[in-house]
This record gives structure tokens, sequence and C-alpha cells, in this order.
């Protein structure tokens, strides 16, 4: 059935395929403890953290999880101040669909089988399950790489009631040059594995509160008003990669903002023109306030 599985994943341009434990994930329990302690969260995390390392707290019979990799790379954009990730349509939308796919092929195919597919909004720690399903290997800035695409990917993940069988853990990491730590405007990556997502200018861009003077400072030095790639762009990992194989990364393309558009809009007219990209959700008011910061 797995072999089967990944057969199915391959007509859908899903080439990153495999099947992660149910845990509970005592390790990155540990790992997500010692972050607490020591501040490095942003507040948009699962706040209840045995949802984050147990995946039967969602379902109840849950016997393994399917995790894919959606690269997403294209091009390299000089004027693009927006993320990578977000110049096609939403990757939520587009992730969404194809995991619903396959939970459809599955049904078909095993009888009684149930599931629930996830991208980003889920309680479990995407890049973990990736690490553990064997997909992709950590890189120093916390990204998962893979050798094909490199950093350039999402992460997908299916609960499911079916035992298949599990994938290991790729015994290799980065090559650890530092490139991204010495890039790196905010200094987030802390060299050892471990990031302070504080100070990431991605997380800033997408901070809803009044932002700090420390935070005002990060921004500045990079022109991005959501998100940020300079960590994935400066990585030897991600240089002469494949671009994505999915169609749909291809279509309907924004690689930049402009003020005056988006200051133009009403509220409501933002999200009629932008509601379908992923860098609609913290809507207008936080993009603006990016622009009026960078070109103060």
């Amino acid at each position: 059935m797995k072999q089967k599985l990944k057969e199915y994943c391959k007509t859908l341009n899903i080439n990153h395929v495999g099947i992660a434990p149910i845990g509970p994930y005592k390790d990155l329990e540990k790992i997500l403890r010692d972050r607490i302690e020591k501040r490095y969260i942003t507040g948009m995390e699962e706040k209840d953290l045995k949802k984050r390392v147990d995946p039967k707290i969602r379902m109840k019979d849950a016997a393994s999880i399917i995790v894919c990799l959606f690269p997403y790379f294209i091009e390299n954009h000089e004027e693009g101040n927006i993320a990578k990730y977000t110049y096609g349509l939403d990757y939520h939308i587009i992730i969404k669909e194809k995991l619903e796919k396959i939970g459809g092929f599955l049904k078909g195919q095993i009888e009684g089988f149930n599931y629930e597919s996830f991208v980003d909004t889920g309680p479990l720690v995407d890049r973990y399950l990736a690490y553990l399903a064997g997909v992709g290997y950590f890189g120093i800035n916390n990204h998962i790489i893979t050798d094909e695409y490199g950093s350039y990917v999402c992460v997908g993940y299916i609960i499911n009631n079916y035992p298949f069988e599990e994938d290991t853990p790729l015994d290799k990491t980065c090559i650890q040059c530092g490139k991204c730590i010495k890039e790196c405007p905010g200094g987030a990556i802390l060299g050892n594995f471990e990031v302070d997502p504080r100070k990431c200018i991605s997380f800033i861009t997408q901070k809803k509160e009044e932002l700090t003077e420390e935070e005002i400072n990060i921004l500045k030095k990079n022109k991005m008003v959501f998100g940020c790639d300079i960590c994935q762009d400066v990585c030897p990992h991600n240089q002469s990669i494949k671009k994505t194989p999915i169609k749909e990364f291809h279509e309907n393309l924004i690689c930049a903002l402009k003020e005056e558009d988006v200051e133009g809009l009403s509220n409501k007219a933002f999200k009629r023109k932008y509601g379908d990209r992923a860098f609609c959700w913290r809507g207008k008011k936080v993009i603006l306030r990016n622009f009026h910061i960078l070109n103060r």
C-alpha cells in the first residue's frame, strides 16, 4: 500500500513522501520546553504542548502520518519584496487540495480509512514530521532541506488510521557553512540549530502588535514587506536547484507589491483582490505599516 501511495503522489508531482511514526515525540517535547524557557517563541504556536507532540490527541485511532514536501521555487526576482512562497496562489489552497486528493485515493483503496490533512494550521510541528519521515534534513537555520529542491519547500501531512510502514530520519544536516548566520539581519540564527524567531524579519513583517524600536531597525535592513528569504537565498544548498514541478506554483504570479496599490484599496477590496494569496492573511494594515517603515 505504501508503494501505491507513492505512485499516486507522483501523479500529483509530489516526489518527496515519507511516513512519520505516531509518537508521542519525547525528544521534540524536550526541544519545545527548552524553547519556551528561552522565550524562543512568537505567540503564534499552539499553546498546548501535548497537542504538539502527541498526534493521538487529534485523532484517537491514528496509526501513522503521511508527510509530503511541496517545492515552490520558480525564480529569483530582484524586485521582489514578498517572500518567494507567496509569489503564486496561497500554498495552503494548493497543498490542501492535493492532500485531499491523496486522502480520497486511499479511501478507495483501504476499507475504513480515516484521515485529517494539515498545511501549517495543524497542531503538530511540520518540519519535525518531515525530519522523522526522512523526506528532508535540518539546516542550521531550522529549514528542512532536500538535495533536489533545497529548502524552498512547504510541508503537508495526513494523520490517518492505517499503519503504513514508518521511514527513518536521514543521517545528515546542512554543511553548516555559517552564511545564514552571518547574513540574517536580526541575528535570529544562533549557530547551534536554534533560532530566536522574534528577531526574524519574516515574523516581524507579520507581527500585528506595535513594533519595538529594535524590530523597526531590523526591518529596515531589508526591503521585504512580507516574509524574508535571506537565509535561504545565501544557502549553498539552494544553488542550482530544480524548479518546482507543481504547475500551480508557476501560475498567477505576483512577485512584488507597490505601496500606492495597497494604500488605494479598502480593507474589503484588499481581501477581494488578494484573498487567495498567502500574504493576505495579516491584512492590509500590517503590510502598509511595513511600507511606511521602509520608506520613511
